[in-house]
């Protein structure tokens, strides 16, 4: 062997462990691919590269990051709390709402409306009347419907009111109105009367007729036709209709059945004058009206009395009429110049019969109604001369 061969550098294969030359690319036996000087040159930037790169970064999900920002957040609010804690005061850790998607409806505001004022009844001013002779304070308190003691007070006067002077002038307080009376569930005489008629129902068979159903029950075909409201006398099968018994013809052969007696009347409310009211010498006429209590039958009237109830005096009228309106007659006007207090009253009457002189005999046909007063005053006062 020679000395230039000998001092040949060599390289050995990684794979086999073959020698080859220093610049052998691959091995000869194995074919493995050994490394250059170029390929070095390219590691040795590589490597120059991967010195001079960033930080590393770490990457997180969403739901990570969210939930290591609430565990940082929980211990420093954590790390707040103990200190203020040691401190000796204590401050509760404000809640976070977190706003959801879903938009929360907000209540819309009740218009509160102010409170109605219930409105109150209005006290009229008292009334001045000059006294006149042979007034006292009875007389005065029923003239115009208040009591004597009212009187008293509101004039400041004694007890036993016994210093009345003619033309003194005293404050008469105004008399509480009457309140109207309830209203009833009373039928009128029409409804009342037919309320009050017995009947049966009876079902139309196929081969019967309204004459016959009429001669069998004994009631007129008017009648049946009434109380049905047909207008024609034609029925039929399987209709209902309402006989009336009560208005059966009579048989012959038995006594006349006794008329249904109407119900009674309600109490008549009087309407003019009104309760108190004064009639002076410049009034010719007073005119009396009530409220209908109904349509009147034949032989009933409307008992209409007056009386005069001032002292020492014991006149009365009474008269029957069958409007809903009295004219007192000018017979009944007082004659002096003393202002008289005349009570009426109006009630329903039936006429029965009548008496050996041939008048009429009248029966209570309902309710009396309220009494009421006014004054009336018959000729021109005097002039008195002054205390």
């Amino acid at each position: 062997m020679s000395p230039e061969t000998a001092s040949q550098k060599t390289k050995v294969c990684p794979t086999c462990g073959t020698r080859l030359s220093e610049n052998a690319t691959r091995c000869l036996v194995c074919g493995t691919e050994l490394g250059s000087k170029p390929e070095a040159k390219v590691v040795k930037k590589v490597e120059r590269t991967v010195q001079a790169s960033r930080m590393p970064e770490i990457t997180l999900s969403l739901p990570a990051a969210l939930g290591l920002l609430a565990i940082v957040l929980l211990i420093g609010a954590g790390g707040i709390y103990a200190a203020l804690n040691a401190g000796g005061r204590v401050i509760e850790p404000t809640v976070v709402v977190t706003a959801t998607e879903t938009p929360t409806p907000s209540t819309t505001p009740t218009e509160t409306l102010p409170p109605t004022s219930i409105p109150t009844a209005t006290l009229l001013p008292p009334i001045d009347y000059t006294v006149q002779a042979g007034d006292n304070c009875g007389t005065i308190a029923f003239l115009f419907g208040v009591n004597t003691q009212s009187i008293i007070v509101l004039n400041n006067l004694p007890v036993a009111c016994n210093n009345l002077v003619v033309g003194q002038v005293l404050k008469i307080p105004y008399p509480t109105p009457t309140a109207l009376p309830v209203a009833t569930n009373t039928l009128e005489p029409a409804a009342a009367t037919v309320a009050a008629c017995e009947r049966v129902d009876i079902t139309v068979q196929a081969d019967q007729t309204l004459s016959g159903i009429a001669l069998n029950y004994g009631v007129s075909m008017a009648d049946i036709k009434e109380f049905n409201g047909l207008s024609t006398d034609n029925v039929f099968t399987g209709q209902t209709l309402k006989i009336p018994l009560c208005r059966r013809s009579g048989d012959p052969n038995k006594p006349t059945p006794t008329a249904t007696i109407p119900p009674p009347y309600p109490a008549a409310n009087l309407l003019l004058p009104a309760d108190g009211a004064a009639f002076t010498l410049a009034n010719e006429v007073v005119t009396l009206q009530w409220a209908s209590v109904g349509t009147l039958r034949p032989g009933e009237a409307y008992q209409v009395t007056i009386e005069d109830v001032t002292a020492n005096q014991a006149r009365r009228l009474t008269d029957f009429v069958t409007d809903t309106k009295y004219i007192v007659p000018t017979t009944f006007r007082p004659k002096d110049n003393v202002a008289h207090v005349l009570r009426w009253w109006v009630a329903s009457v039936r006429q029965t019969g009548t008496d050996e002189q041939g008048q009429p005999i009248w029966v209570a046909a309902g309710s009396t109604s309220d009494k009421h007063v006014f004054t009336w005053v018959g000729v021109a006062v005097e002039g008195t001369p002054s205390p």
